[in-house]
């Protein structure tokens, strides 16, 4: 059984771009979410399936983006699959 699970992760400008592409390429990613403070300023969904030049557009928004902010957060929603031992034992 899945579940979604949200991480946050802190970045600066010059790394955000560096960090979006490798949460892409790990793959098991459905949401990513750019704020600055507590306004969000960017939210991109990831479709399981697509890729390649699908990113492409989206890259280049964040790489804009990056240009513009020194610091901001990087909210990641992931489906994990639960394991065996989270089960409750009766």
């Amino acid at each position: 059984m899945a579940r979604t699970v949200w991480e946050t992760i802190q970045v600066t400008g010059n790394q955000l771009a560096d960090a979006v592409q490798k949460l892409i390429e790990a793959g098991n990613v459905r949401r990513i979410r750019i704020r600055q403070g507590e306004k969000t300023i960017a939210e991109f969904p990831l479709t399981v399936g697509v890729v390649g030049a699908m990113f492409a557009p989206m890259l280049a928004a964040v790489g804009a983006l990056a240009a513009l902010i020194t610091e901001c957060t990087i909210d990641i929603e992931r489906e994990v699959e639960d394991s065996a031992d989270d089960t409750p034992q009766n």
